[in-house]
């Protein structure tokens, strides 16, 4: 049985990355000024910022049916099934739509719902690979991999509050209020869904707080207090610095664990903007 993988551009896996892993990547549409852009097709993240910070007007959309089958009908030319891993149906009708799509595929498609988004969820991906280089099939991958829904965790920092509150996440009173009072938000996803978890006056102090919670996760939650069995994930939106220099910290804190950095989705930039940090945390996959 070939199994081939499929995600889409929200593991923040490009194009070119997916051809060296073999894999495929469904590219997520965004709405700019009335015009519709597909990620790392014809909208960069280097074209993403430059528009989002002239003020243009962005909003996300999930992939259309057709483009979902089409990708799908391609692949299953070459293979026998496929396991396809959208962002966590907590945060996207995505994930929904694809399993309603996957009804008319008898079985030969398989799509997880194991609530991951941006590093998170690339890892699935990857721990999605080992799994068919194994010789699993698709309906055990699937299995494997939902078993992990609780296995990570991501801390989220934001520098601007524009952004939240363009997306309703917070009010115009409390994006004024937050703004005057320079407060940075530390938000946290686990699970299916994005909460507020605590609050900061600096980038400084919201770092400190988000080490603080992964120490925290990985000694109760995860059981790995040396992070030796986790793997450590750091994504940002624009801000490469602030990235390598977290990473450089975290180094000094579990010098045995394996540390990625990477910028966050455009999907979830389009909520939070430019200058966020998140650190994140995923229980290695058992053997």
């Amino acid at each position: 049985m070939r199994t081939a993988i499929v995600t889409d551009s929200n593991s923040g896996i490009t194009q070119r990355q997916a051809e060296r892993l073999g894999i495929h990547v469904l590219p997520m549409p965004f709405m700019i000024d009335g015009k519709t852009y597909f990620e790392d097709i014809d909208l960069t993240q280097q074209e993403f910022y430059e528009k989002m910070n002239a003020g243009a007007d962005i909003s996300t959309s999930q992939p259309s049916p057709e483009d979902v089958t089409k990708l799908w009908d391609e692949v299953l030319k070459n293979w026998d099934e496929i396991v396809h891993i959208p962002m966590s149906s907590g945060l996207s009708g995505a994930c929904q739509t694809a399993m309603m799509l996957a009804e008319d595929y008898g079985g030969k498609v398989h799509v997880v719902d194991n609530h991951r988004i941006s590093v998170t969820q690339r890892q699935s991906v990857l721990d999605a690979i080992e799994l068919a280089r194994a010789g699993k099939d698709g309906a055990e991958i699937k299995r494997r991999l939902e078993e992990t829904q609780k296995d990570s965790v991501i801390y989220v920092t934001v520098d601007t509050l524009k952004y939240l509150k363009k997306g309703g996440r917070i009010t115009s009173t409390a994006a004024a209020l937050g703004t005057l009072l320079k407060i940075k938000p530390v938000l946290i996803i686990l699970g299916k869904k994005l909460d507020a978890f605590s609050k900061a006056r600096t980038m400084k102090q919201a770092k400190s707080i988000m080490i603080s919670a992964i120490q925290k996760d990985l000694k109760e939650r995860l059981g790995d207090e040396l992070c030796q069995n986790t793997h450590l994930e750091i994504a940002h939106t624009q801000n490469d610095e602030a990235a390598l220099a977290l990473s450089g910290e975290l180094k000094e804190l579990f010098p045995k664990a394996d540390i990625y950095v990477d910028h966050l989705s455009l999907s979830v930039a389009c909520h939070i903007g430019p200058g966020a940090l998140a650190i994140a945390a995923t229980r290695r996959l058992e053997e």
